[in-house]
C-alpha cells in the first residue's frame, strides 16, 4: 500500500489498537499516534475510576485526534482511536475528510481476556461491555476495513495492510 493516507485504528479497548497501530504504521513508512495521549486528564481520571466517559468528555478528545489527522493528510499516518459511534467517525471525517477506518474485530472472552493480562493501562476491564454496548460497526458508506484480531498482532497487521491496499483500489 502506498501512503499517503491517514488510517484511525479502531475497536473496544483490548482489541490491539495500541499493538496493531505501530505495527501497521512501520508497515506503512508513516507516524503513529496513540489515542490516549490525547486524553485531557479529567478523562483518564474517569475511566480510571471506572466512570465511562460522555460524548462531552470525548469532544475535545477527538478535536485533538481530528487535527492529528488533519496534519498528517499529506504524509500518511496511522492513529488510534476507539472511535465507537458513527458521529465520532463523522467528526473526525470533518477534520481530515480522506481518512480511512481499519476497525479491530474480536470475541469478547478474548478481549475480556487480553484486558485481563494487561498491566499499567488505566482502562478497567469492567468498561468493556460498556463499549461494546456503544459500538456502532462502520457502516457500508463509511471508508474502511474490519478485520479480527484473533490471530497474533504480525498477522492481524498483515491481513490489515492487506485489506486497506484492496480498499485502495475499488
Amino acid at each position: 500500500m502506498h501512503a499517503p493516507q491517514v488510517v484511525v485504528v479502531m475497536g473496544v479497548s483490548g482489541t490491539g489498537k495500541t499493538t496493531v497501530g505501530p505495527l501497521l504504521a512501520a508497515e506503512l513508512g508513516v507516524p503513529y499516534a496513540e489515542a490516549d495521549d490525547f486524553h485531557p486528564p479529567a478523562n483518564i481520571e474517569k475511566m480510571s475510576a471506572g466512570i465511562p466517559l460522555d460524548d462531552d468528555d470525548r469532544r475535545p478528545w477527538l478535536d485533538a485526534i481530528g487535527a492529528w489527522a488533519h496534519d498528517h493528510t499529506e504524509g500518511g499516518g496511522v492513529v488510534s482511536c476507539s472511535a465507537l459511534k458513527r458521529g465520532y467517525r463523522d467528526r473526525l471525517r470533518s477534520a481530515a475528510p480522506g481518512i480511512v477506518f481499519l476497525h479491530l474485530t474480536g470475541d469478547h472472552s478474548l478481549i475480556a481476556e487480553r484486558m485481563r493480562e494487561r498491566k499499567g493501562h488505566f482502562f478497567s476491564e469492567k468498561l468493556l461491555d460498556s463499549q461494546i454496548a456503544t459500538l456502532e460497526p462502520l457502516q457500508t458508506d463509511e471508508r474502511g476495513v474490519a478485520v479480527d484480531v484473533a490471530p497474533e498482532p504480525k498477522i492481524i497487521t498483515e491481513r490489515a495492510a492487506d485489506a486497506l491496499r484492496r480498499l485502495e483500489h475499488q
